[in-house]
């Protein structure tokens, strides 16, 4: 299993597929973009499958999370999907998505195997859109909710970072949108990992906030505890159920201690913590000949050297230089 040096056992692997991405959140990258990653620096979907193989039948993984970037944007997704879904023992498969693009995509993902969608939406407001994510795609953004919804994706989950004096207002609009149509909102608490460098902890619009703002219109009773394990949202039921509403606190409520995930980057290292400054390089050993028994192993000695947290608060803190676009969330 993939252990490290405090007993957390990673079994989420998430697995980016590309850091290009179609929009650009202001908290994500510049207008402009970024430069991509060369193909020939990208796994080929071969690469991915045999990653992910080795994950699931060596490893202990029982959780594969496509991401990217933005992973809807690689041709072979599905394709992907249905290789990965063909694996014993069976990982759940799901995706983190912008959205765009999902109307069309939803049921060619659902019959290969996608067992559910995570979709970005930080907005209802389509010129609040268009200003946070400099493209005008908020109703391809719905479409596709309805379209993972119709395809049973389930249960459709919503990312929202609210960002102070932008979209903080929208808390609670949010939740009634997502309440009426049977998904599950995830607030997210803005992290430094914009490309730009330009995080400030003072501007971020924390959980205890958001927490504030929807109790003014909503009655959230936490939930057991006991029953989250290494799921990184808090979860409140909304006015009695069956509604629920999460909180992830990545900065200000840390759940470190009990963090299972490892990630694998779209050029094929390996990332023991978001926010780790070091990478092991998986692709370039596979290229050179390593069998699968070398490739568990440097996989596991990266897990091993996983520090006990992220120490966003901690004096020395480095931002990593990868941005969130080419890391996966």
């Amino acid at each position: 299993m993939l252990v490290d040096r405090f007993g957390r056992v990673a079994t989420d692997l998430r697995v980016s597929l590309t850091d290009r991405c179609n929009l650009r959140c202001t908290y994500c990258m510049p207008p402009e973009g970024l430069p991509w990653l060369p193909k020939p620096q990208l796994l080929t979907d071969d690469e991915v499958v045999r990653l992910v193989a080795i994950g699931v039948r060596r490893l202990g993984i029982t959780e594969v999370r496509y991401t990217g970037g933005e992973p809807l944007l690689r041709r072979g997704l599905v394709e992907i999907v249905r290789r990965t879904a063909e694996l014993r023992p069976r990982p759940q498969i799901s995706l983190t998505t912008n959205g765009i693009g999902l109307r069309r995509l939803a049921p060619a993902l659902a019959e290969a195997g996608l067992d559910r969608v995570n979709v970005s939406l930080d907005t209802l407001d389509a010129g609040l859109f268009r200003r946070l994510a400099h493209r005008d795609r908020l109703a391809d953004v719905l479409a596709g909710l309805e379209a993972a919804h119709r395809a049973g994706l389930h249960p459709v989950k919503v990312n929202a970072v609210l960002m102070r004096g932008v979209n903080d207002h929208e808390a609670v609009p949010l939740l009634r949108f997502c309440l009426e149509r049977g998904y599950q909102l995830r607030f997210i608490e803005q992290m430094p990992l914009d490309a730009q460098h330009g995080w400030r902890r003072a501007q971020m619009v924390t959980a205890e906030e958001i927490l504030a703002e929807l109790s003014r219109e909503f009655e959230l009773t936490p939930e057991d505890p006991r029953t989250r394990g290494s799921a990184p949202a808090e979860t409140f039921l909304v006015d009695g159920g069956p509604g629920r509403v999460g909180i992830i606190g990545s900065v200000t409520r840390p759940f470190c201690g009990a963090c299972d995930r490892v990630r694998l980057t779209a050029d094929g290292h390996v990332r023991n913590c978001l926010f780790a400054t070091e990478e092991t390089n998986l692709r370039d050993a596979m290229r050179a000949g390593a069998d699968d028994e070398e490739l568990a192993g440097r996989w596991a000695a990266a897990v091993r050297a996983k520090r006990a947290g992220h120490g966003i608060d901690d004096p020395g803190f480095l931002q990593p230089a990868r941005p969130m676009s080419a890391i996966g969330g």
